[in-house]
């Protein structure tokens, strides 16, 4: 059980990264929010897998892999646009 946590918060680390590399400019993230962005992308990931067939929510598969990336990208997205240059106008 310890390791199935284990193994899923360095996955979701790994997804973080992943995503805000695949994510242009710059991101003001810390290792915690990229962390917390990537379990979140993971948990999303692997529920959508499971609902379609592919898999159990906490086995890892390309299907819950790249759905996990997809929304990590965007949650680092979000987190970005709301952290981002507050005082700076266009």
């Amino acid at each position: 059980m310890i390791w199935d946590v284990i193994g899923f918060l360095v996955f979701g680390l790994v997804v973080g990264a992943v995503a805000r590399l695949i994510k242009p400019g710059k991101q003001d993230l810390s290792w915690v929010a990229t962390l917390g962005l990537g379990v979140v992308g993971s948990l999303v990931g692997g529920l959508i897998a499971s609902l379609i067939g592919s898999g159990d929510i906490f086995e890892l598969n390309i299907i819950g892999a790249i759905i996990a990336i997809v929304v990590a990208v965007a949650l680092v997205g979000t987190a970005e646009a709301m952290t981002g240059k507050r005082g700076a106008r266009t």
